[in-house]
């Protein structure tokens, strides 16, 4: 059942009706996905893996590298310096969505499991991917399922798997009837998911940033919004005090190991009335660019928007995938890590930034030997300042 944006007046449908599970297998935008993205014959090195956060390389979150992409120029600076490239009257669209301890041991039958919880739906199920375990805190793909599989969990409880969320039977998600407040669960014994790039297992602290609040009822995402992650306390106050505004939602997150092309999952998501406002009242009086804290933050708005290029309030389950085939309506910038060449997220970053420009700031982070993944550095996609920027601003502070 489709939800019409709230006040949408003809605008497309954006999102899956909170009152039904999503149909994670019927996902729009599945065929462009599996086309070759603007970076398909890239190849990203091991060493260019970011092993551990910045604190433990001897650094602050804030003294990771950034990757400033306007139009087809290029510049490197550090995290830290991002006041310096924006101005006054910029919104930074940001995603407050907690991280969850989303990892948990379990067993079916005698196996050994790690049950990675992803996404709660509406009808109390949750989207769960089974992984084998393989030692020092890493796992591996293991089949899903079977259909009514028990999953032992610690303190007693349990999740039956009931079907597979994508086509195939050996789907690597599946929807699973979980026991009762399964957020206290995680709290107790969860810990971060981690993938096997990662050197060691982190506190939940790494993987929580500076704009997560709690839900009232305890959602969140299974991966950090990894984007957000190198704001400070003081790097907020320092842009809030140079004028740039911050407009907040949120996108709970899913499990993002997606295998290569494949197209995200649909996610829950809230736009509230005060950031549609805001969006809206700053695109109406020319003042500022609207820049998007992370694919998620991308992906949340844009599903609020109407053809007509109105933000309005709206919740509930998003099933767009954004292309270059159907475009950004209300995002004019994107603050992001650096993709795999294969993810489909690069078809979002080639919708803000073009093919061209995309595939000459990430042939300089390999040049320059930027850092990948969560723990990485990030990429700063404006629009070319000379064509785009507002007569009434200067480049000059």
């Amino acid at each position: 059942m489709a939800l019409a944006v709230p006040g949408a007046g003809g605008a497309e449908p954006a999102a899956t009706a909170a009152a039904d599970s999503p149909a994670l297998d019927a996902r729009p935008g599945r065929a462009e996905a599996a086309e070759a993205t603007a970076l398909e014959a890239l190849r990203v090195p091991d060493a260019l893996s970011a092993r551990v956060p910045a604190e433990q390389r001897g650094a602050g979150r804030d003294d990771v590298r950034l990757l400033v992409s306007r139009g087809r120029a290029v510049t490197h600076h550090a995290f830290r310096e991002l006041p310096e490239q924006l101005r006054a009257g910029d919104v930074l669209v940001v995603n407050t969505s907690m991280t969850l301890p989303a990892a948990v041991n379990g067993r079916v039958g005698g196996e050994r499991v790690v049950v990675h919880f992803s996404t709660r739906g509406a009808d109390g199920r949750w989207a769960v991917e089974l992984r084998a375990p393989r030692g020092a805190g890493v796992t591996g793909p293991r089949p899903g399922g079977p259909t009514g599989a028990v999953v032992r969990l610690p303190g007693g409880r349990a999740l039956v798997l009931e079907e597979p969320l994508g086509p195939s039977a050996g789907a690597r998600l599946w929807w699973a009837r979980a026991p009762e407040r399964v957020p206290e669960m995680l709290r107790r014994y969860g810990r971060p998911i981690r993938y096997g790039y990662t050197d060691r297992d982190q506190p939940l602290s790494a993987y929580r940033t500076v704009f997560a609040v709690d839900s009232p009822d305890g959602s969140g995402s299974a991966e950090m919004p990894s984007a957000a992650r190198p704001f400070t306390v003081p790097l907020v106050a320092e842009l809030v005090r140079r004028g740039v505004l911050f407009a907040p939602l949120s996108l709970h997150t899913g499990v993002a190991s997606a295998e290569a092309h494949e197209p995200p999952y649909p996610e829950r998501f809230a736009v509230p009335a005060a950031t549609a406002w805001l969006v809206n009242a700053v695109r109406a009086a020319g003042s500022g660019r609207v820049v998007a804290v992370g694919t998620t933050a991308v992906r949340a708005l844009e599903s609020a928007v109407g053809a007509d290029g109105v933000v309005r309030p709206a919740e509930g389950w998003t099933d767009l995938v954004v292309t270059p085939r159907r475009g950004v309506r209300v995002v004019d910038g994107l603050l992001t890590g650096l993709h795999e060449p294969q993810a489909s997220h690069l078809l979002m970053l080639e919708a803000v930034a073009g093919r061209e420009a995309l595939r000459r700031g990430y042939e300089a982070a390999l040049q320059e030997r930027y850092l990948w993944h969560e723990f990485g550095d990030v990429h700063l996609i404006l629009p070319d300042e000379e064509r785009n920027a507002p007569d009434c601003f200067s480049n000059e502070w």
